[in-house]
């Protein structure tokens, strides 16, 4: 599964980050990794939690298309962000002298992350999803713990030190043959329905590897601006991308509408077939993946390396598989469970792997 929507990495603490105090996370209550430098134990600690509950939440976002498989995927994601932006505002009231503070900049950088990391995203995954169904694209979303440690490990080494290549690979070994296992029982699937339209589930792949692309940029995108802005909260900058994203959404939706009517469209507009079921599906993804999926993913990028975050999006592809089985109501097949365990074995070899500073950084001259 994927990342559900429009959330924010980004290490440093917004609110009281100097009075944290260092103490230890005893082992036997939760495995954790060796803090980077600056980062103390129970950082790391609640950044894992704080991934875990965004992870839960964004899976949530792949139920919408397969509970509305007669809307089109452009009217539920303008739709789901046009709900986010509602919502968002009186939460900007409450903090509007906060967001007061933001610049012109910061506003701008706002506004492309949710285009990007919002909108395009689940246009993409919606797309997907209505051509492939939800578990491929989910296991294809569950490549992004890779793409995102490697891109991570690349471009961020000297700001949050470098996850020693040797040590990480193990654990990004684990993470893809744990996808390769759930996809192959996919596979099987399709190949067992003699009704499948393969070309079809290729475009849905394809729409997918677009999705991945849109949340590749996001989370180092907006750990770049959490990183450089440690004083600001996460909070207010969650709100601040629903606001950003609300007129965006607004202008997509009314140009969907549009559309519809000019191309004699048999879609029911404004809000579809359902218009009931749509609007309480749109308002609490909005809520729950939307806003507090953003928080909660804030939370644990302020905390925790951006190579190391990255990788904790297999929560949500892990939540993401769960709800899937369960609408489909089936038990899943061994294979599924052998790769479920292997992304999670994944995922804790990961987390203790302990950054380790550049040697020009090491020895300063």
């Amino acid at each position: 599964v994927s990342p559900g929507g429009g959330g924010a990495p980004c290490p440093g603490r917004a609110e009281g980050a100097a009075s944290l105090a260092p103490h230890r996370v005893r082992r036997a209550h939760l495995a954790v990794a060796p803090a980077a430098p600056g980062v103390t134990s129970a950082a790391m600690a609640s950044g894992i939690l704080f991934a875990l509950a965004a992870g839960l939440m964004w899976g949530l976002v792949f139920i919408g298309p397969l509970l509305l498989p007669d809307y089109p995927a452009a009217l539920q994601s303008f739709g789901r962000y046009l709900a986010f932006g509602l919502i968002a505002l009186p939460l900007a009231w409450m903090d509007r002298r906060t967001l007061a503070q933001f610049s012109r900049a910061d506003w701008l950088e706002a506004a492309k992350l949710g285009l990007v990391g919002n909108i395009l995203y689940y246009l993409f995954l919606a797309s997907a999803i209505a051509r492939a169904g939800g578990p491929l694209p989910t296991m294809i979303i569950g490549t992004l713990p890779v793409v995102i440690a490697i891109s991570s490990n690349l471009r961020d080494a000297r700001r949050d030190g470098r996850l020693p290549w040797a040590r990480l690979l193990p654990s990004l070994g684990l993470i893809a043959a744990g996808i390769a296992c759930v996809n192959q029982v996919e596979l099987a699937h399709l190949r067992a329905d003699p009704e499948a339209d393969f070309s079809r589930y290729a475009l849905g792949a394809l729409l997918t590897v677009g999705a991945v692309a849109c949340w590749t940029w996001y989370p180092l995108r907006n750990a770049d601006w959490l990183r450089h802005h440690p004083d600001r909260s996460p909070r207010a900058w969650a709100t601040a991308q629903g606001v950003a994203t609300l007129p965006l959404a607004l202008l997509g939706y009314l140009g969907f509408w549009g559309w519809t009517a000019a191309s004699g469209s048999a879609l029911p507009m404004p809000f579809g077939p359902r218009p009931a079921e749509f609007l309480a599906l749109m308002f609490a993804i909005g809520l729950f993946a939307s806003w507090l999926g953003t928080l909660c993913w804030n939370e644990a990028s302020q905390r925790l390396p951006t190579a190391l975050v990255g990788q904790l999006i297999v929560f949500e592809t892990l939540a993401a598989l769960a709800y899937a089985l369960l609408l489909r109501g089936t038990v899943p097949p061994l294979l599924t469970g052998v790769g479920v365990v292997l992304l999670v074995a994944g995922v804790v070899w990961a987390l203790r792997v302990k950054p380790e500073p550049l040697a020009a950084d090491a020895h300063p001259a």
